[in-house]
């Protein structure tokens, strides 16, 4: 029986779109609270702000990564277009170059004329693609999921540092906000290091010093203009 192996590969499109929308929605919504906060805004004034960032952030987030994949998607058509003509054109030329690639990778000439000759009688375009273009199915661009993914991981990280802004007492919402999306960001970090097959440790303190540096620089701007108004 042939024991199935499971990698991280699979993983690294939407694992990277989720990730980076709710490492986003915590951190760029704790942040904007914070220094709202700092500015000695209204409790009111600081959670509409924090509404707003988390409607504008889910959005930007959906276009950015919509735009940004679907353009990778494109490079890709316009790459197996390009290839399916050469194929057209000059097949004999194909099968030397994949035969080349083959040698390359230390199968023998013989052998990598035999292989050459097979994948392109099942799938020259396929074989091309993959062995030559490095393009695979599990891999391949997908802007729809990739906008979907990220403006929902937005959402949900941005909406934790809302929710704690509505409920937390006016006097201490600065140290509720930025204690809770802190620990959220480490935890986060580890989830998203652990999944790919790092250093869970490394990926917490990686992401937990950016996350504090962006919030003390925020609050730091927010209490600055705050006290010169």
């Amino acid at each position: 029986m042939v024991r199935k192996k499971r990698h991280h590969t699979g993983r690294i499109a939407w694992l990277r779109a989720a990730v980076l929308g709710a490492n986003d929605g915590i951190l760029s919504t704790s942040s904007l609270i914070l220094g709202v906060a700092a500015a000695h805004a209204s409790p009111g004034n600081i959670f509409v702000a924090g509404a707003a960032g988390l409607v504008a952030g889910a959005v930007s987030m959906a276009a950015g990564e919509y735009v940004s994949v679907h353009s990778l998607a494109d490079a890709e058509t316009a790459e197996l277009e390009l290839e399916h003509i050469h194929l057209k054109e000059d097949d004999r030329g194909e099968h030397k170059e994949l035969t080349a690639i083959y040698i390359a990778r230390g199968l023998d000439s013989a052998l990598a004329k035999q292989v050459a000759e097979q994948l392109m009688a099942h799938d020259a375009l396929g074989a091309h693609a993959r062995d030559e273009l490095g393009f695979s199915h599990t891999l391949r661009a997908r802007p729809i999921q990739a906008a979907l993914v990220s403006a929902g991981s937005f959402a949900a990280g941005a909406a934790v540092p809302v929710v704690v802004t509505a409920l937390a007492p006016a006097g201490h919402l600065i140290l509720f906000v930025s204690g809770i999306s802190l620990v959220l960001l480490a935890l986060l970090g580890g989830f998203a290091a652990g999944a790919a097959g790092a250093g869970v440790l490394l990926g917490s303190r990686r992401v937990l010093f950016w996350g504090a540096l962006a919030m003390s620089l925020t609050a730091g701007v927010g209490a600055l203009f705050g006290t010169a108004m």
